[in-house]
Parts: structure tokens; sequence; C-alpha cells
């Protein structure tokens, strides 16, 4: 069974170098060097995780960090940011787990998981689909759109 963790301002920069890696091909397919996965700095990063409104989660393969989310709650929504699997090892069923795993880490009052993805990420947007996520609008950032996606949460 794979187990999801919480991780630290210690995870910073294998977060960071795990996110650069996987990010790299939605950068490609969306000609967009720029994207802020890519070009947030380690301060940055150490900053997001020092967040009392982020939580931060992770799944390990021995020693090695191999997928990545953080979460971010703003009262009755969560929002799913950068979730993040090695290249290696995507379409593995790691990013599923963490989707999965969501609803046990945000508080009672959280309703509604919000997550975007870039509209030429189709396998993203049909993994989205497939755990519940609707889209709900859509953003132009210039050369393409971003796709909002959420799912209601029902605590057990």
């Amino acid at each position: 069974m794979t187990e999801v963790s919480r991780l630290d301002v210690d995870d910073a920069g294998e977060i960071l170098t795990m996110q650069r890696a996987a990010y790299i091909t939605e950068a490609q397919l969306h000609d967009d060097l720029t994207m802020p996965a890519l070009t947030q700095s380690v301060d940055d990063l150490v900053a997001e995780l020092e967040s009392l409104h982020v939580t931060a989660l992770g799944i390990r393969l021995g020693a090695r960090l191999v997928a990545a989310l953080r979460l971010s709650v703003h009262g009755e929504v969560a929002e799913v940011g950068r979730l993040t699997v090695v290249p290696d090892l995507q379409g593995q069923g790691l990013g599923s787990t963490l989707l999965a795993a969501v609803d046990g880490w945000v508080p009672p009052s959280v309703t509604r998981v919000e997550l975007f993805t870039g509209e030429r990420s189709v396998a993203n947007i049909r993994l989205y689909e497939r755990k519940g996520f609707v889209e709900f609008k859509r953003e132009n950032v210039g050369i393409y759109d971003l796709v909002f996606l959420a799912r209601t949460i029902t605590h057990q």
C-alpha cells in the first residue's frame, strides 16, 4: 500500500526538483516555459510550505519522493495545487492516490475541492474527471486557457 504523508520545509528542495522535472512536459504542451511551477524559487516554496493555510502531501518509495501536491484551504473550499508525479512513474496511480487522500487531510468545514490545469493537458483533465471533478470555468492566460474543475466532498 502506498502511504501519503505530510511534507514540510525540509522537503522543499526535493519537491522543487520533482516539480520542475514533471512540469516541463506541461510547459512544452502549452508553449509556456514561464509557468509558475517552473519558475518558483526555493525561497518562495519554503514560504508557501510555512503558510498556515497550506498542507503539502507526498508519497515516498523508500527515501525517494515520487509524488506531491499542495492543499490550500479557504473557508469551505480546498484548492489542490502542483499535483506532481516524477516523470518515470507517471501513469502508475500515484496522482490518483494523492487525489483520493485529499478528503482525509482537509477540515470538516471543507465541502468542495478545486484545481486547475492547462487546456492542452488532456490526460490530466481525463484523470480529474474520472475522480469526480467537473469543469466549472475557463480563464485565458495568454496563449491558452486554464481549465478549472471541482468536486464535492462528503465527509464520513
